[in-house]
């Protein structure tokens, strides 16, 4: 797009170039070099915006997953102590022959 002729005449359209092909001034390097700064900056926002979301959407997963462990764990506790009475039941209960 930057390469095609403006449709206005007089317009002025940026062109692509190479600064190694072609011979450019020293304050011409330093503001490509400094329009190139610029758009690292804008570009480092967005994606740090992104790592920190991301960042928190897995560090969410996994307190998730820690909670979920815990709770499971106390409900465990639970079967244990059903399976204490049950096991005290079947020694309290009526004897058989069969011992």
């Amino acid at each position: 797009m930057a390469d095609q002729a403006p449709k206005e005449p007089g317009a002025r359209v940026a062109t692509r170039i190479d600064p190694i092909k072609e011979s450019l001034s020293r304050e011409q390097m330093q503001f490509i070099r400094h329009v190139e700064l610029e758009q690292w900056k804008k570009k480092t926002q967005k994606l740090r915006t992104r790592n920190v979301v991301t960042g928190l959407a897995i560090g969410a997963i996994v307190m998730g997953i820690y909670g979920y462990t815990f709770y499971s764990v106390s409900q465990e506790k639970i079967m244990d102590e059903m399976d204490e009475e049950a096991k005290r039941a079947r020694l309290q209960g009526p004897k058989t022959g069969a011992n």
